[in-house]
């Protein structure tokens, strides 16, 4: 698929990876992680039980000798079917528009550019990112925006609106599943380039009736990550 120009311009911004859990983590010891609806070894898993889907994603984890898992960007996933903030009598939304990275509570997350906080919240919704947090970058004029889920309470607590982090400070830490939206420990980390009015806020997961619209608005992580 053919970059857009804003994709283009996020690829540039470095040549190597940028990462946005703690830097002690080498990047060989991060690995694939699939949990889109395709996965026949997730049909025997009950994903809407938060021990069995930690046990597969360990699993996964040991498995590859890793210690992150990632993965997630425009997979189609069953998880969602268990909350009803995620579907309605119309439309279900279940394509995700993030990376997520699958690591312990209490890692680390850091920001992976120059930003300062637009805003934070912590959204509580049964499913929903648990404490969140946007970042605002401005590089050669260009304005374009971070969001990063599922964090710990703690990581909000002392936060101001307008902020300054200088590329790779620690911002938060992973909140675990009874603040993260009941899920295994993970960060959800999705670039935005227009928010659309939001704050603290901003929709994770689409309906395939959008999705053309969210693939330009929010693009592929890894185009920062290079994972």
């Amino acid at each position: 698929m053919q970059l857009d120009k804003f994709s283009k311009f996020l690829k540039t911004l470095s040549l190597k990876p940028i990462q946005v859990l703690d830097a002690s983590i080498t990047l060989s010891k991060y690995v694939p992680l699939n949990l889109s609806v395709t996965n026949n070894n997730l049909k025997t898993v009950n994903v809407a039980s938060i021990s069995e889907l930690s046990q597969f994603i360990k699993h996964n984890i040991l498995q590859q000798k890793g210690k992150v898992a990632f993965g997630g960007y425009l997979e189609e996933r069953n998880i969602y079917k268990r909350s009803n903030h995620f579907s309605n009598a119309i439309q279900e939304r279940n394509l995700h528009l993030g990376t997520d990275l699958w690591s312990e509570a209490e890692t680390p997350v850091l920001t992976p550019l120059d930003a300062k906080v637009h805003s934070f919240k912590n959204n509580t919704n049964f499913g929903d990112y648990g404490p969140t947090i946007i970042l605002e970058h401005t590089i050669d004029d260009a304005v374009f925006y971070t969001l990063y889920g599922h964090l710990s309470l703690e990581s909000i607590e002392n936060l101001k609106v307008g902020q300054i982090f200088k590329q790779g400070e620690q911002i938060a830490a992973l909140g675990d599943e009874t603040v993260n939206g009941n899920y295994p420990p993970h960060l959800h980390f999705q670039i935005i380039k227009d928010l659309q009015g939001n704050f603290g806020d901003y929709p994770g997961v689409c309906a395939k009736t959008d999705l053309d619209f969210y693939i330009k608005n929010c693009p592929d992580p890894n185009l920062l990550l290079k994972l």
